[in-house]
């Protein structure tokens, strides 16, 4: 590890700033300090969409296949980048970096894959609340109900839209109906309480639950 400090770089990104254009990242990998970054395709009309998140620990960059997309930091974000060959060498010479490595791409690809399923067969409701639910278990770890916890939602509202491949209008009803059902609160569109974690897991569809007043199914 003392060999990887020695050819890191970290960076400081403010928000809505580009960590790498599309194609600059073939050059380096990093690892996300903190913060939040955005990864985007463009479209052949020259629209953007949002295919990931990746919250801190995750590896972006070359070895993360990010060459063809572009990185933004949704938030202020810090970054440590290493030149792909020096990460490469140090890698086949710490078997135990090389494994946590491996280890961290795998659980980017499992969220990717998840991330398919919520966009393929959830419903509305359920794809706004799996979003919410994705920022809290990157914001801390998951605990049974710990109470209340405040997070910034790094996304506007289009922004989020896009991602979750439903209208503004759709975002901000489903987005309502938690707060009306005392799951969640917001300040204002960019931030956010929740009021009960397990309430908001069941609302993701992703464990079977009884029926109770309040639920969401639509």
């Amino acid at each position: 590890m003392g060999r990887l400090a020695l050819v890191s770089v970290r960076r400081v990104v403010p928000r809505h700033e580009a960590v790498w254009r599309a194609g600059d990242g073939s050059g380096s990998v990093a690892s996300l300090l903190s913060g939040v970054v955005s990864l985007s395709r463009s479209l052949p009309d020259g629209r953007q969409q949002i295919v990931a998140l990746q919250f801190p620990t995750s590896v972006i960059g070359s070895l993360a296949g990010g060459r063809e997309l572009e990185t933004v930091a949704q938030e202020t974000t810090r970054i440590c980048s290493v030149p792909r060959g020096h990460f490469e060498n140090i890698l086949s010479r710490n078997p135990e970096l090389e494994r946590e490595v491996i280890r961290q791409i795998g659980a980017q690809l499992d969220e990717a894959r998840n991330w398919l399923v919520a966009i393929g067969r959830k419903s509305a409701a359920e794809r706004v609340a799996t979003y919410l639910h994705m920022l809290v278990t990157n914001h801390r770890s998951p605990q049974r109900d710990a109470g209340p916890v405040e997070i910034l939602l790094p996304l506007s509202r289009g922004a989020t839209a896009d991602f979750l491949g439903l209208t503004i209008e759709t975002v901000s009803r489903k987005m309502t109906e938690l707060k009306r059902s005392g799951i969640v609160d917001f300040d204002d569109a960019t931030r956010m309480h929740v009021l009960s974690t397990d309430r908001l897991r069941a609302a993701t569809g992703d464990e079977p639950v009884l029926d109770q007043p309040g639920s969401l199914r639509n």
